[in-house]
C-alpha cells in the first residue's frame, strides 16, 4: 500500500523541461547550472538535469552535493550558498566550485585545497542591490579578483556572479546586469585572460533573457525553479516558455475527515498556531475536507494549487490542511487522495520533509 502524503516526481518531464531550458539558454550564449535544492537534492532528479544539458549541478547544501559526488556524478558540482567555516573541508572535498564573497573564506578554501592537493574553483559574488550576498563596491570586487589570481595558488578564479530577487526582490534588468558585465570586462583586462563564468542570477533572469535584455557578456545562469516548477514563470513573471510541463512534481494527500461546517470561526478570535490572524469570509455552511498534510510539511498552504479546479484551500495548521469541496463535481470519500500542483516554497519544503514520501516515475 502506498503511503501519504506523497511527492511524486516525474523524471521524464524533468528531463524534457531541462532540455528545453538549456537549449533556449544555449541559443542565447548562456550555460545552465541545474540547481537541485528546490526538491531536496533527490539524486534521480539531479541525474535527469545532468542528462538534460546542464553544465554543472548546484545546491546550497553540501550534503546534497556529497551524495552526488559519492554516486559518481561526472559534472562539476557548484555550491551556491557561501561556504560556512565549519564545512570548508567538505566543501573542497565534495564540490568543485563555490560562490564566495569574503576574503577570509577564500583563505580557508585555499589552505584546505592545498591540504587536499587540488585546485578549487571560486566565483566571486557582486551585490547589485538585492542586498543578499556579494561585494558591494566594484573596486573591492576587482581587488578580490586580483587577490585570488595572484596570491592564492590553490584557488582558480572561475568568474564573477550576482544574485537578484531572492531577498530584496530586485528584478534583473539590462541596467544592473550591465554592471556585472562591465566588472567582468575590467577584471579580464587586468588579469589578461577570459573568465569562464559571468553568472547573471537564476530563474528570475529567464524572462529578461527571453525578451532579449540580458547583456551578451552574461554566459551563465543558475536555474532550478524555471525547470522543475515552471508554473511560477507565468504566474509571477508573465513568461511562457513553449513546451515546459508544470506537472514535474505532484503532491498527493489523503482525506482524513469530511464534514459540513460554518466558514467563519465561532468565538473570540486570537492569533493562530503561527502567530498570525488570518482573514475569514463568512460563506455560510459548506462541505469541506481535511487532509493529513500541514504547514510543517508545506511551509505555507497557500502555495498549494488543487488539480480539482473547484476545490479551494482554506488554510492549514501544522498537521492538517482544510479544503472547501462544496462546489466539486467529484463526490469525495474518506481515504480519497487529493492531488496538487505546488509552487516553489511547497516544493522546497515537501522535498526536504522526512514525513512526505517520495516516488519517482518515468512516463
Amino acid at each position: 500500500m502506498e503511503r501519504y502524503p506523497m511527492l511524486e516526481i516525474n523524471l521524464k518531464k524533468l528531463y524534457d523541461n531541462t532540455k528545453i531550458v538549456t537549449k533556449l539558454c544555449y541559443d542565447n550564449g548562456i550555460k545552465v547550472a541545474g540547481i537541485i535544492k528546490g526538491f531536496g537534492g533527490i539524486v534521480e532528479g539531479a541525474e535527469e538535469m545532468a542528462k538534460g544539458g546542464c553544465c554543472q549541478i548546484g545546491s546550497s547544501r553540501i550534503e546534497q552535493l556529497r551524495a552526488l559526488k559519492e554516486r559518481g556524478c561526472d559534472l562539476p558540482l557548484l555550491l551556491v550558498r557561501i561556504p560556512m567555516m565549519c564545512e570548508i573541508e567538505d566543501v573542497v572535498k565534495y564540490s568543485d566550485i563555490s560562490l564566495v564573497s569574503e576574503k577570509e573564506t577564500l583563505n580557508l578554501l585555499n589552505k584546505e585545497a592545498k591540504k587536499q592537493k587540488k585546485i578549487y574553483g571560486v566565483v566571486l559574488m557582486y551585490d547589485l542591490g538585492d542586498l543578499r550576498e556579494g561585494v558591494f563596491l566594484k573596486e573591492e570586487l576587482i581587488q578580490l579578483a586580483k587577490y585570488v589570481e595572484y596570491e592564492l595558488n590553490y584557488l582558480y578564479l572561475e568568474g564573477i556572479g550576482t544574485n537578484l530577487s531572492c531577498y530584496g526582490s530586485v528584478a534583473p534588468t539590462t541596467e544592473n546586469l550591465s554592471r556585472l558585465a562591465t566588472a567582468a570586462t575590467e577584471i579580464e583586462e587586468i588579469l589578461n585572460r577570459k573568465l569562464n563564468i559571468i553568472s547573471g542570477g537564476g530563474t528570475t533572469t529567464l524572462p529578461l533573457m527571453v525578451r532579449g535584455g540580458v547583456p551578451k557578456k552574461i554566459n551563465h545562469l543558475r536555474i532550478g525553479e524555471g525547470i522543475n516548477n515552471t508554473q511560477d514563470l507565468p504566474l509571477y513573471w508573465d513568461t511562457n516558455i513553449e513546451g515546459l510541463d508544470p506537472d514535474v512534481f505532484i503532491l498527493k494527500a489523503q482525506i482524513v475527515e469530511l464534514n459540513e461546517k460554518p466558514t467563519y470561526p465561532i468565538g473570540q478570535l486570537m492569533v493562530n498556531a503561527f502567530g498570525d490572524l488570518p482573514h475569514y469570509d463568512d460563506r455560510g455552511i459548506r462541505k469541506r475536507a481535511i487532509i493529513a498534510l500541514g504547514n510543517q510539511d508545506l511551509g505555507d498552504s497557500s502555495r498549494l494549487v488543487p488539480r480539482d479546479k473547484n476545490m479551494i484551500v482554506l488554510g492549514a495548521s501544522s498537521d492538517h490542511t482544510i479544503l472547501d469541496i462544496h462546489d466539486c463535481e467529484r463526490q469525495y470519500k474518506l481515504g480519497d487522495i487529493v492531488e496538487f500542483n505546488i509552487l516553489y516554497q511547497a516544493m522546497l519544503m515537501t522535498g526536504l520533509s522526512n514525513y512526505v514520501h517520495k516516488k519517482t516515475i518515468r512516463y
